[in-house]
């Protein structure tokens, strides 16, 4: 046997030990989850050990003639199979679907013992990853008749660098990858991208990039892209250095590519939207690791311009992190408090809001949120899909659990939700990324939609559609837009002080001359330390009129 083997060996057999001793912890039997779901989550006592909770769900992947649970009154289907880690999915004006395929970037470094066993765990909780099929790629799916049945399937990008979020607008497609948000021409109805792209702007990237997905959403008016970029680290621990640029969502014009952070404190940010009746801005947040198995609670939450939300030194607003040293009360006292909790470890990434597609009455205006399920608690949680019910714009009333049965009888995984969208007739889609597929839930005796509803665009008869339209029809010469700009709270004058998502702009990736961009220059925990007031930069404003005679 080689040292490799044998090192592989050693790695399990900890692996296992590490599973049997914490499996035996009974912490949690008499926890009521739901008492950590909605705007005012039980909290208890952080909790530390020598090794932390862990109950892992191997995957097994679906069988012939398997799907997901779901609710009465709804139908499942699998939209798509034989996907390589699908993450995401896009739908745009025209109908198609576009389906990001990505796995985390290479030469992650190892710094401590307990990311080696993390990693080998996290494997087995990933599953096969595809079936050994190429990865980092999007594909097209077309719908030609609208049944909800694909009838073309195209690659139209491959060998990106760790994809997630997307973004399409003014015959340019938006693909924020590992280190950048990149910008492809691309016309509706191309089967295939051809160009090279450009960089818009960089985003912060290795040589740790910890939480690597960023996903994107544009604003209702056009201008913006929001792009969320997750923490280095579980609980700073690897210095505020590494966190620079970090835990938080950047806003960047679309014209010039001008950034900034536009909120921070948020951990591990993804499924970006923007709500239809408040023209906020929303996302799903994972939260941090190693204070039990019932600390602390993802949530859902809007994002206040230049809010700070707690990470690393508090959660939930102004409760303390006992780790972090020195203690930060004046950070703590800025935290503000998330929206809606949707309990501890469920690693929330989708979101989706429902108003305008073709889901039934009690499911017409709300959001849907893929709960990639936990690893790191000694029962499972998360593995579905839920719906949260809105009103006026934010969460009201009990959730639903929509779609289950990603864990088998034998507590294995045969497949974990991550994003969620709608197809081109309204019905709900499932990025699945350990089962390798896409699946699509429709309400019994749905009526597709009249016209498809892309991702990036606002609900005819939506409050924000409604906004914008008047506010085009009261300029001369400025046609009616499908969006409006969301109503923000007014912005404080600098951000948050100290707070270690407060960074320069990393250089661009360079072109490498074979088609692929290298990462960002200098590397992430190489950037300076700026002052908040120095760093945090609005994107110029349009020039202003010229003055009539």
């Amino acid at each position: 046997m080689n040292r490799l083997t044998l090192r592989h060996a050693a790695l399990a057999s900890t692996a296992v030990l590490i599973i049997a001793l914490t499996g035996c912890s009974d912490d949690n039997d008499n926890f009521d989850i739901t008492s950590q779901i909605g705007p005012d989550p039980v909290l208890p006592e952080p909790s530390q050990s020598l090794v932390p909770d862990l109950k892992v769900a191997p995957v097994v992947g679906w069988g012939d003639n398997e799907t997901p649970d779901v609710i009465e009154g709804f139908t499942i289907t699998a939209y798509a199979k034989d996907l390589a880690n699908p993450r995401t999915v896009h739908t745009l004006p025209n109908g198609d679907v576009l389906v990001v395929q990505s796995k985390a970037p290479p030469g992650k470094p190892v710094e401590r013992p307990k990311d080696v066993i993390r990693g080998f765990i996290m494997s087995i909780a990933s599953g096969g990853g595809g079936g050994g099929k190429p990865t980092n790629l999007i594909t097209l799916l077309r719908d030609t008749d609208r049944d909800g049945t694909v009838d073309e399937r195209h690659d139209i990008l491959k060998d990106l660098n760790s994809p997630f979020g997307l973004a399409f607008v003014d015959d340019t497609l938006y693909v924020a990858a590992a280190d950048a948000v990149l910008a492809y021409d691309y016309q509706l109805g191309q089967n295939e991208i051809t160009t090279p792209p450009q960089v818009l702007t960089p985003l912060p990237g290795g040589p740790i990039n910890h939480h690597w997905t960023k996903d994107l959403a544009l604003s209702p008016d056009g201008r913006f892209l929001y792009a969320s970029v997750g923490s280095n680290s579980n609980a700073g621990e690897r210095g505020l250095e590494a966190e620079k640029g970090r835990a938080a969502i950047w806003q960047i014009d679309r014209e010039t590519g001008a950034s900034r952070v536009y909120a921070s404190g948020l951990r591990n940010p993804n499924g970006l939207a923007f709500n239809p009746e408040s023209g906020a801005l929303w996302t799903v947040v994972n939260e941090r690791d190693e204070l039990g198995p019932n600390l602390v609670p993802d949530y859902m939450t809007s994002v206040q311009d230049r809010g700070f939300y707690g990470w690393p030194w508090s959660y939930y607003g102004q409760h303390v992190d006992p780790r972090l040293h020195p203690p930060r009360p004046d950070m703590v006292e800025q935290a503000i408090k998330p929206d809606y909790a949707l309990s501890s470890h469920v690693a929330a990434l989708g979101l989706a809001f429902s108003m305008g597609t073709a889901m039934p009455q009690d499911f017409a205006n709300g959001a849907f949120v893929g709960n990639r399920g936990s690893w790191n608690r000694d029962q499972f949680n998360g593995y579905k899909v839920l719906y949260v019910p809105f009103e006026n714009g934010r969460p009201t009333g009990e959730p639903r659990d929509v779609v289950t049965g990603f864990l088998n009888a034998e507590e294995e995984a045969r497949g974990r939700p991550v994003g969620v969208g709608f197809d081109g007739t309204g019905a709900l889609l499932i990025a699945d990324d350990a089962g390798n597929t896409v699946w699509r839930v429709a309400a019994e005796g749905a009526t597709a939609l009249a016209a498809p509803l892309g991702t990036d665009q606002m609900p005819a008869g939506s409050p924000v559609a409604a906004e914008q339209a008047a506010a085009g029809d009261a300029v001369e010469g400025t046609a009616p837009a499908t969006g409006a700009t969301p109503p923000v709270p007014a912005p404080s004058t600098t951000a948050p002080a100290e707070d270690p998502a407060v960074a320069p702009t990393p250089d661009a990736p360079a072109n490498t001359g074979d088609g692929t961009l290298a990462p960002p220059t200098p590397p992430q925990t190489d950037v300076p330390a700026t002052a908040p007031e120095g760093a945090v930069q609005d994107a110029a404003p349009p020039a202003p009129a010229p003055a009539q005679p």
